[in-house]
């Protein structure tokens, strides 16, 4: 059976890594993030072989939120990424896409496309970012200085 893509409007993403940067967990150049689930989505996707983890809640009154890392190539198929401020629209590139991993992120509408594997009788399901749109807080004075005033000659 054909696996459906993960499509999540309103997405929560955790532990982001948009640069590629080797850490604890994770191999340099491999660039992923996290995806917060809720409860049944992540049961639905454990059962199809998503490999599905739980937060530790810092409080222990807060409960686990359960997640996926979603990885993110450039290679064979690139996602498309667009980054959202205000009325500003704008395609990330592979060279651009790390300003993520710092941005205030108001909103992420997301597609993740599932990949079967198999590896020494092991199998699982991984999920790769096929499409992706990033809200971001609006600069304070993007709109102060989008449009110079082209009304004469230049001051200087």
């Amino acid at each position: 059976m054909e696996k459906q893509d993960l499509i999540i409007e309103g997405a929560t993403l955790m532990f982001k890594n948009f640069t590629g940067k080797a850490q604890q967990y994770n191999a340099e150049g491999d660039r992923n993030f996290c995806l917060a689930l809720d409860p049944e989505t992540a049961e639905r996707l454990k059962a199809d072989g998503w490999n599905i983890r739980m937060t530790k809640p810092r409080d222990p009154n807060d409960p686990p939120i359960p997640y996926t890392k979603v990885k993110v190539r450039f290679d064979n198929y690139p996602p498309k990424i667009y980054l959202h401020s205000g009325a500003s629209t704008v395609q990330l590139t592979e060279d651009l896409v790390s300003q993520l991993d710092f941005a205030e992120i108001v909103n992420v509408d997301l597609d993740v496309s599932p990949y079967n594997w198999t590896k020494g009788g092991i199998s699982g399901v991984t999920g790769y970012l096929k499409l992706m749109h990033v809200t971001i807080r609006e600069d304070p004075f993007a709109k102060k200085y989008a449009n110079p005033s082209d009304e004469g000659d230049i001051p200087w």
